[in-house]
């Protein structure tokens, strides 16, 4: 009897329609049957956000042996649920969110709605990986992710993840380091924290001509220990592939002892 292929819930918060997660399902197409569920457009920022008043629908893209492309007026995290409950006729052994379009590093892993897609497959306990490209532009190259998605896609698949554990994987934008084949290539594979940094500038105000105001949610990412080397932003920067292991449990752990002396 032929062994049932495992099978693999894919995400993102750019879109069904995005070029990130349709190369991703090219590349997982060996590797599993994949059941594709995304928004039916951008969904960035949304993190871990879902829709509690809003009714969802869900719409079948595209449909190929070993292949279902569905998408859903939803967030990322909807539409991870509404595949879990309505569409998948079994228990995915993975969950991968992307491939997003820019950066995931550092505090935006707490805004991403990539992220979100993992955490709450790793809230059901099934080992899910993001993966992210710092590159925003929507004709972005992925073909060099190619071998490494493969790679730690496959490893999942067999060995699994510690419970609770996810992965957040970004890859730096080669172009910024030269056109010389050596500087076309990733310099290695670190696996590092989080880096420390904040957004500044975030609101911009506007005057409209029916005489009110308005504001754009921008501002800039300023990293708050550049040099740091175990850190993803000093890993992107210096063209290396980052790998930080993410967890839901947010509990500060060293901080419990000196919270039991307060006098409460």
């Amino acid at each position: 009897m032929e062994k049932e292929r495992p099978l693999i819930l894919i995400s993102n918060d750019d879109g069904y329609q995005a070029k990130g997660i349709n190369e991703l399902i090219d590349m997982l197409r060996p590797l599993a049957d994949l059941l594709v569920c995304a928004p039916d457009g951008a969904r960035s920022g949304y993190s871990c956000a879902f829709s509690a008043e809003l009714p969802l629908r869900l719409t079948l893209q595209r449909e190929e042996p070993g292949l279902a492309v569905w998408s859903s007026n939803g967030t990322p995290v909807d539409c991870v649920k509404l595949a879990l409950s309505q569409l998948a006729d079994r228990r995915p052994a993975m969950v991968v969110g992307g491939i997003n379009h820019g950066d995931n590093g550092s505090v935006n892993s707490h805004y991403s709605g990539t992220m979100g897609v993992v955490m709450e497959g790793c809230m059901k306990y099934i080992p899910s990986v993001a993966f992210s490209l710092c590159d925003h532009r929507a004709d972005a190259d992925f073909e060099p992710l190619r071998p490494y998605v493969v790679k730690y896609t496959r490893y999942v698949l067999q060995h699994g993840l510690p419970k609770g554990v996810c992965l957040n994987i970004n890859f730096p934008l080669l172009e910024e380091r030269g056109e010389r084949r050596e500087e076309r290539e990733y310099r290695g594979v670190r696996v590092c924290r989080m880096a420390h940094g904040s957004w500044l500038n975030e609101i911009t105000t506007c005057h409209h001509p029916r005489g009110y105001d308005y504001h754009w949610m921008v501002g800039h990412y300023q990293n708050d220990e550049p040099e740091a080397e175990d850190t993803d932003n000093w890993a992107l920067a210096h063209g290396y592939v980052a790998i930080t292991p993410t967890t839901f449990d947010v509990t500060a752990y060293d901080a419990m002892d000196q919270i039991k002396s307060w006098t409460l």
